[in-house]
C-alpha cells in the first residue's frame, strides 16, 4: 500500500464544520486584520507555549528577522545560525544588517549545541539562533549559559515538550511558522513570535506594522507583516488539538521502532529531556540513495530536504564559504525524512520498513 510521506487532510476531516463556522464568522465580522481573532489567537498561543506574550506576522520566515531586530540585532553584529536547516533561518538574517555564523550539528539530533555554537561565537555575536529541527528541541538553556541571547527557530516544533518546558518559551524569543504542513498549519502563510521579554515584545508589535505604534506616526522602518483574521480564526480552532496530534506523531515514530526499522537505518535521538512532536521523521544511512530507490519502488513518500547545506548555497558563500561543518556535511550526505503524521499506523509503518528491507543486504544492519 502507497504511504505518503504527508497526510494533512485525515487528522482535519472531524474538523471540517468547525472550520466552516470559524470562516464564517470572519465573514460576518467584516473584520480582516489585526482584528478579534488574532488577538484572542495570540493570547491562547501565548498560554499554549507559556510565554508572556504572542504576535502575529505574515510567515514564519519574516518572524525570525524582527524578532531579531526586536532583540537588538543589526548592522554589524553577528548571529550564529546551523547551515543543516531549512535556507530562511539564515536567509532572514542579512535583512537586518547582521551577518550569518554557520555552525555544526550534534548528527544524532539534527539540532546545535553548546559545543557547536561556541565553537562559532565571536565578540561581534549578538545572537544565537537555535532550531528545533525536525521537531527535536534544542538545548536553549545550554546555550544561553555561554552568554549569549538565543532565539528559538521553532518552525518545526509546534507541540514539542522539553523538561525546561515548550518551544516558544525556552529562550529570549522564539519564532513559529504555521506553513500548511507544519505541526499546526493554517491554510495559507501565517507566522508567531513568542517572548515573555516586554521590550521585545512592543518592539515587534512595531515593526510588524511599518513600524508604527498608533498607524500614524513612525519610529522605525518596519514590515507591513501580520497574521491575518481568517488564519487566525482557522489556527484557533485547531490548537486545542495541537496536543492529541502531537501525541499522534510521537506515536507514530514509535511504530517504526516496534517494526523494527532500527535494524535497517539509523533512527532520530531526541535531545536528552526533549519529547519531540516529529514535523519531519529523519533516518540516516550511509547508503541513503539504495534506501530512496527502495522506497520509490514500494510507493513510499520520502524526501532529502538539506543535500546542500545553506552555508553551501550560492546566496551563502559570501559568509559560508570556508566553514569546517563535518557533521553537517554528514548529515546532508546521509539524511532521508520518510512518512510522519499524526494519523500514521502502525500498518502503515510496518509497510515502510517492509520496502526499506533490502534483498541485496545493503540495509541489512543498522550502520
Amino acid at each position: 500500500m502507497a504511504v505518503p510521506l504527508f497526510d494533512t487532510s485525515t487528522a482535519l476531516l472531524p474538523l471540517r464544520e468547525q472550520l466552516r463556522a470559524a470562516v464564517a464568522r470572519v465573514l460576518d465580522s467584516e473584520q480582516y486584520i489585526l482584528g478579534p481573532e488574532v488577538s484572542a489567537f495570540e493570547q491562547e498561543f501565548a498560554a499554549y507555549c507559556g510565554s508572556e506574550h504572542a504576535i502575529g506576522v505574515a510567515n514564519g520566515t519574516e518572524a525570525i528577522t524582527i524578532a531579531l531586530r526586536a532583540m537588538g540585532v543589526g548592522p554589524g553584529d553577528e548571529v550564529v545560525v546551523p547551515s543543516f536547516t531549512f535556507y530562511a533561518s539564515a536567509e532572514a538574517i542579512p535583512p537586518t544588517g547582521a551577518t550569518p555564523v554557520f555552525c555544526d550539528i550534534d548528527p544524532d539530533t539534527y539540532c546545535v549545541t553548546a559545543d557547536t555554537v561556541s565553537a562559532a561565537l565571536t565578540p561581534r555575536t549578538k545572537a544565537v539562533i537555535a532550531v528545533h529541527l525536525f521537531g527535536n528541541v534544542a538545548p536553549v538553556a545550554e546555550i544561553e549559559a555561554l552568554g549569549v541571547p538565543v532565539l528559538e527557530d521553532a518552525a518545526q516544533a509546534a507541540g514539542s515538550t522539553a523538561t525546561a518546558g515548550r518551544p516558544g518559551a525556552l529562550g529570549t524569543a522564539a519564532t513559529f511558522s504555521f506553513f500548511p504542513s507544519k505541526n499546526l498549519g493554517c491554510f495559507g502563510d501565517g507566522g508567531m513570535i513568542t517572548t515573555s521579554d516586554q521590550a521585545v515584545a512592543e518592539r515587534v508589535r512595531t515593526l510588524r506594522f511599518h513600524g508604527s505604534r498608533d498607524k500614524v506616526s513612525y519610529e522605525l522602518v518596519g514590515y507591513n507583516s501580520r497574521l491575518d483574521e481568517l488564519q487566525a480564526a482557522i489556527l484557533r480552532t485547531q490548537l486545542p488539538h495541537l496536543d492529541t496530534w502531537a501525541s499522534g506523531r510521537r506515536e507514530a515514530g514509535r511504530h517504526y521502532e516496534n517494526a523494527g526499522l532500527g535494524e535497517l537505518v539509523t533512527l532520530p535521538r531526541p535531545v536528552d529531556g526533549a519529547e519531540p512532536a516529529w514535523h519531519l521523521y529523519v533516518v540516516s544511512h550511509p547508503h541513503v540513495e539504495r534506501l530512496e530507490g527502495l522506497l520509490s519502488a514500494g510507493e513510499v513518500g520520502h524526501k532529502a530536504y538539506y543535500r546542500t547545506p545553506v552555508h553551501r548555497q550560492p546566496p551563502m558563500l559570501q559568509w559560508g564559504a570556508g566553514a569546517e561543518l563535518p557533521c553537517t556535511d554528514q548529515a546532508a550526505r546521509t539524511h532521508l525524512a520518510i512518512p510522519m503524521s499524526p494519523v500514521l499506523t502502525a500498518e502503515q509503518a510496518a509497510d515502510v520498513v517492509a520496502a526499506a528491507t533490502d534483498p541485496s543486504s545493503v540495509l541489512s544492519s543498522a550502520p
